[in-house]
């Protein structure tokens, strides 16, 4: 269903966004980043860095314009004084978001990615890829506390740590700041983007089959007839500007989840075979497959930073026992859990999701429709995200001022374009288990996997007591692992597609 930059400061306003009390002084709203630090501004020193292009100024006015969007809306919420005991969260409700940031559709294609792996090897290869994907968002918290010292910040976001890393590391990396910044939110957005291509396709191929159950195989159509279909609801639902009516949505929709997911376990946990009846390794080269499922579903680095910010206690978010051990711990025997029960189960004839594997029964047509409502209701959260980065670049290049006629229709004409696109991309590729597994080797690999190392070799790079040999042996071989999935990943699945397109 499916955590920085923008896109993490989005979504942690949706999830842990601060109400204010009548009774608490009202604190600045953007006092706990650096005044200095947007995404492209110049990093580290003047000598070794290249003048501010054309394109970087846009990205820098787009995420002010941004700043000041989101601080509209906390005045606002001021303004209604709406009642919160606390402005910051405590360790369970981290924890609750934590839980429902990385719980999605992810966890509902693990038995799929099961397939590709073996019973055996996706048992075991899971929780190892959960401590390698938990152990990068322990770096980038790391380095966030280490460049914010360093800086005199309060807390940065993933691309302000990618710039702030690269501005104080080796003098040939210096000059790449900016593009490490761009680097870090082109593949977030395509992160972003990727879940709402994802997300249409699940809702269209679960309201496939609830018709098709209900109507007892006598109405069969297309999943793109489907898609067809849902495309003006989705867009209407898109052109809801409002982050808290957005926050409501994703409320409900998190409940239906719940709900759906103790559904889910009540049908895996009956009438299995025997563990023996299912390979314990499948060929070896559907393994990229799985790791960029795996990689999709772990694929929260983004949440960490905005969440530890707003806890009450933000030290308690790291260390061995703290907020995101556990709270990861618990997402990885979830994910494990239903992957290891549900390929059980139904072995090789397992899909993009299981919910398309259970029985054409009541329960399970009303399990259906909550995923697939829950879905429809979480795309417009997936897709605030990205157009929140997109359209005060939009603004700036077209020179639309705000509030006018002009601005409004080309908005709104903006938004129902990329949400058609988003459709228009997963029609072309309508196996859900094959889109997961590209998005997560293509982009979320990178966020998760392959900047953290990198950030973490730049940030420590004059620290002298730090082990060189050993901290370089451990980044290599993290890195190693995220461009291996990177490439044998994206590889696996564009061959899958093709083949898939062909037949």
């Amino acid at each position: 269903m499916s955590e920085s930059n923008d896109v993490s400061k989005v979504i942690s306003d949706v999830i842990v966004i601060p109400l204010k009390n009548k009774n608490e002084e009202k604190r600045p709203l953007i006092t706990n980043h650096c005044e200095d630090v947007f995404p492209f501004s110049s990093s580290g020193d003047e000598g070794d860095n290249e003048d501010d292009s054309s394109g970087s100024d846009l990205f820098g006015f787009a995420k002010t314009q941004y700043y000041m969007n989101v601080n509209a809306l906390e005045l606002v919420l001021q303004k209604n004084m709406i009642p919160e005991p606390s402005t910051q969260t405590s360790n369970m409700q981290t924890m609750m978001h934590l839980l429902k940031g990385n719980i999605g559709t992810g966890i509902l294609a693990m038995p799929s990615a099961f397939a590709n792996a073996g019973i055996l090897l996706g048992t075991v290869a899971l929780p190892i890829m959960g401590i390698i994907c938990i152990h990068c968002m322990h770096i980038l918290i790391n380095c966030n506390q280490i460049l914010c010292q360093r800086f005199g910040c309060n807390n940065l976001d993933y691309d302000e740590v990618a710039i702030k890393a690269f501005s104080v590391g080796p003098k040939r990396l210096r000059r790449l700041a900016k593009s490490a910044g761009v680097c870090v939110t082109i593949f977030l957005l395509i992160t972003q983007f990727g879940f709402c291509c994802v997300y249409a396709l699940f809702v269209a191929e679960n309201l496939r089959q609830v018709i098709i159950g209900l109507s007892n195989n006598g109405v069969d159509l297309e999943v793109h007839i489907y898609m067809l279909l849902l495309l003006p609801f989705v867009i209407t639902l898109n052109f809801i500007k409002s982050l808290r009516t957005l926050s409501i949505a994703s409320a409900v929709a998190n409940l239906l989840q719940t709900a759906g997911l103790f559904i889910v376990f009540y049908n895996l946990i009956q009438e299995l075979p025997n563990t023996w009846e299912r390979p314990a390794i499948v060929d070896i080269r559907k393994f990229p497959l799985y790791m960029g499922t795996a990689i999709y579903a772990f694929e929260g680095i983004g949440l960490v930073l905005p969440l530890q910010k707003e806890m009450r206690e933000p030290d308690s978010f790291g260390g061995s026992v703290g907020v995101l051990n556990t709270g990861m711990t618990v997402v990885a025997c979830l994910y494990t859990a239903v992957g290891f029960f549900g390929y059980l189960k139904f072995g090789d004839k397992v899909l993009g999701s299981i919910t398309l594997n259970l029985p054409a029964e009541p329960l399970y047509e009303t399990c259906r429709l909550m995923f697939a409502l829950a879905i429809f209701l979480s795309y417009a959260i997936q897709f605030y995200v990205p157009f929140n980065i997109i359209w005060p670049s939009v603004q700036y290049r077209f020179k639309l001022k705000a509030d006018t006629k002009k601005t409004r229709f080309v908005e709104l004409l903006l938004r129902a374009f990329l949400v058609a696109s988003t459709f228009a991309l997963a029609a072309a590729i309508p196996r859900l288990d094959l889109f997961i597994s590209l998005v997560g080797a293509l982009s979320s690999s990178c966020l998760a996997l392959i900047f953290p190392p990198i950030i973490e070799m730049a940030t420590k790079w004059d620290d002298r007591n730090v082990n060189w040999w050993l901290l370089s042996t451990k980044n290599i071989s993290i890195f190693l692992v995220g461009i291996i999935g990177f490439f044998t990943g994206t590889y696996a699945s564009l061959e899958d597609i093709l083949k898939a397109l062909k037949s």
